[in-house]
C-alpha cells in the first residue's frame, strides 16, 4: 500500500521565520515531527512518501501514486489543511487526519474519511486493526495518555534534512500548570510523561548518522518539570554524547521561569549544549497572571530572573499576551518597558485568544463573549473573544506596541541589552559556511538595502569590539528582526473586520 504523508503549509507568521530562512537557504524552520513519528508506527511493508508543503509542492503525480493520505496539522495550518484535503477528495483519495488541529476541531472537517485523534500511540493501532479488516470507523478517540517510552524513533529518512534550519526531538508531553488560555493540558494532560535517556540518545544517533550537525529543538512544554531526572540522568548522558562525538550541536527548548532558581540545572543544560529557552512570561500584570492561573510567575522578580538565566548562557525568548480581563490601557506601556528592559529580543506578543477545550474557551462561551474559532496565529492582530477593554483601544494599543518593539531602533537596542547580560560558554568553534553566507547576505539586505542599516552597522561594530564571542547570535537576531518586521507589516493593518457572531 502506498501512503502519502501530507504536512500543510504554515502561513506567514511570527514562528514561520519565512523571511529569515532565505538568509540560510532553508525552506522551513522545523520538520513535521508528528508525521514522521506516525510513519514509524505504520506497517513496515507499506511504502511511504512525505510531502511537506513548506519545503516542496504537492504534485498530481504524488496523489495518483497514493492509495491513502495521512494529514497532520496544527491550528495555524487550518487553511492549507482544508485545501489539501479538498484536493485529495476531488481525486478520489481517502484521507486519514490527526494531530492538534483535528483533535481540537474535528467538526470542522466532515469530509475527512477517518479522524484518528488524541495521541497516536493509543488511537492509531485501533484504526489500523479495523482498517485491515475493512471495518474502520469515522472517528477514533482516547481518554487516556500513553507512555511515551513506547514511541518509536521517527523515520528521519523520509526528510530532506537540508531543507530545514533545525531538527526536533520530543522529550516529554504534558504540563503540570493550570493556565486557562493554554490547550496543552487539554491535548496532553497535566502529568508529565518523559522518554528515557536511552531513547533520546537513540534519536540523536539517528539524526547524527544522517549527517545532522545543526540545532535541535527539544519539543517540551516544560523541559525542567523533572529536575532530578535531568540532573542525574539525561543531562549527564547528553554531555557524554556530545563529548563522544566531539559535537557542537546546540539544543533549545521551552520551560517555566523557575529555571532561574536552579543554578546547577542551568549549568548542566549549558554544558550539554542548550543555549536558548522559550518562557511564557505572558504579562507583568500580576492580577492578570493570578486570574489566568499562572500564579507561578507572580511570586518572583521576573526581570531579575530573566537576566540570571541570560547570564548563565541561555538566551531567553518570551511569550506575552495583552487583552486579559484585568488589563487596562496602561498595559501596553508596561509590556514595552518590561520587554525592552529584559533584553528578550524574540518577544512573541499576541492578543488573547480562546482555544477550543481550554477553561478560557468555556468561560467565554458561557459568558456569551466567544466570537469565532481561533486563528491559531499568536500574533496576527486578532482575537476571537469580546474583551473587557474597548476593542478599538485594545487593537490600537497592540499595533502601537508591536510597531514600537519591532522598530529597528528599539529592536537593536534589545539585542545590545541581551548581549551585555548573555554569557555563553567559551568555544573554539568558528563560523560555519552557512553562517558565513548568512553574515554576508545580512550585510547586503540589512546593511545596504534595509532601512535599519544605521542600527545594523552600529550593533555589528559594537559587538565586534565588546562582545565578539556573541557575533553569530547578533547576526541571527538581526536576521530575525527582518522577518518580524515583515510579519508586523503584514498583520498590523489599520482597518480591521472583527467577527460579530457568537459561537
Amino acid at each position: 500500500m502506498n501512503i502519502l504523508l501530507l504536512y500543510p503549509e504554515f502561513p506567514d507568521t511570527f514562528w514561520s521565520f519565512k523571511h529569515a530562512l532565505k538568509f540560510v537557504s532553508k525552506k522551513a524552520s522545523l520538520p513535521p515531527l508528528g508525521l514522521i513519528t506516525v510513519s514509524a508506527m505504520l506497517p513496515t511493508e507499506w511504502r511511504k512518501k512525505l510531502v511537506d508543503l513548506n519545503v516542496s509542492k504537492l504534485t498530481q503525480k504524488d496523489i495518483e501514486w497514493a492509495d491513502i493520505a495521512f494529514v497532520s496539522a496544527m491550528g495555524v495550518q487550518k487553511k492549507s489543511a482544508k485545501q489539501i484535503i479538498a484536493r485529495c477528495k476531488n481525486a478520489g483519495l481517502e484521507v486519514v487526519a490527526g494531530g492538534p488541529l483535528f483533535t481540537s476541531e474535528p467538526e470542522q472537517f466532515p469530509e475527512v474519511d477517518y479522524l484518528v485523534l488524541n495521541e497516536a500511540e493509543l488511537t492509531l493501532p485501533l484504526f489500523l486493526e479495523d482498517f485491515a479488516q475493512g471495518i474502520a470507523k469515522k472517528e477514533y478517540r482516547s481518554n487516556g495518555f500513553p507512555d511515551v517510552r513506547t514511541s518509536p524513533v521517527p523515520q528521519w529518512e523520509l526528510l530532506n534534512m537540508k531543507k530545514y534550519a533545525s531538527m526536533a526531538l520530543q522529550f516529554s508531553r504534558g504540563c503540570p500548570y493550570q493556565c486557562d488560555f493554554c490547550n496543552v493540558t487539554t491535548l496532553f494532560g497535566h502529568k508529565i510523561r518523559i522518554k528515557s535517556s536511552d531513547q533520546i540518545i537513540r534519536e540523536l544517533e539517528a539524526m547524527y548518522e544522517r549527517g545532522w550537525r545543526e540545532s535541535i529543538f527539544f519539543v517540551d512544554d516544560n523541559f525542567i518539570a523533572h529536575k532530578s531526572y535531568l540532573k542525574k540522568d539525561l543531562l549527564p548522558k547528553l554531555i557524554e554524547w556530545q563529548q563522544s562525538k566531539k559535537a557542537t550541536t546546540k539544543f533549545y527548548t521551552e520551560c517555566s521561569i523557575n529555571i532561574a532558581d536552579d543554578q546547577e540545572l542551568m549549568d548542566l543544560m549549558v554544558k550539554a549544549g542548550f543555549n536558548q529557552v522559550f518562557i511564557g512570561i505572558e504579562t507583568p500584570n500580576h492580577s492578570a497572571l493570578e486570574a489566568c492561573g499562572k500564579q507561578h510567575n507572580t511570586s518572583r522578580d521576573m526581570l531579575a530572573n530573566i537576566k540570571r538565566i541570560q547570564r548563565k548562557g541561555l538566551e531567553v525568548q518570551g511569550g506575552f499576551i495583552v487583552g486579559f480581563d484585568a488589563d487596562t490601557p496602561s498595559i501596553f506601556q508596561q509590556q514595552i518597558e518590561f520587554i525592552q528592559n529584559s533584553g528578550i529580543v524574540t518577544a512573541m506578543v499576541g492578543l488573547l485568544q480562546a482555544l477550543p477545550g481550554t477553561k478560557l474557551y468555556e468561560r467565554m462561551k458561557t459568558e456569551g463573549r466567544l466570537l469565532s474559532s481561533s486563528s491559531g496565529d499568536n500574533v496576527d492582530n486578532t482575537t476571537n473573544i469580546v474583551p473587557k477593554m474597548d476593542i478599538e483601544t485594545l487593537r490600537k494599543g497592540y499595533r502601537d506596541m508591536m510597531n514600537y518593539l519591532y522598530s529597528p531602533k528599539n529592536y537593536y537596542r534589545r539585542i545590545k541589552t541581551l548581549l551585555i547580560e548573555y554569557k555563553p560558554p567559551k568555544s573554539k568553534s568558528r563560523f560555519r559556511p552557512g553562517q558565513l553566507v548568512a553574515l554576508f547576505r545580512s550585510m547586503v539586505v540589512l546593511g545596504v538595502i534595509g532601512k535599519e542599516r544605521f542600527h545594523y552597522w552600529k550593533m555589528l561594530i559594537w559587538t565586534l569590539f565588546k562582545q565578539h564571542q556573541s557575533l553569530s547570535l547578533a547576526i541571527t537576531l538581526s536576521i530575525y528582526g527582518h522577518h518580524f518586521r515583515k510579519v508586523c507589516t503584514l498583520h498590523l493593518k489599520t482597518e480591521e473586520h472583527p467577527a460579530t457572531s457568537t459561537v
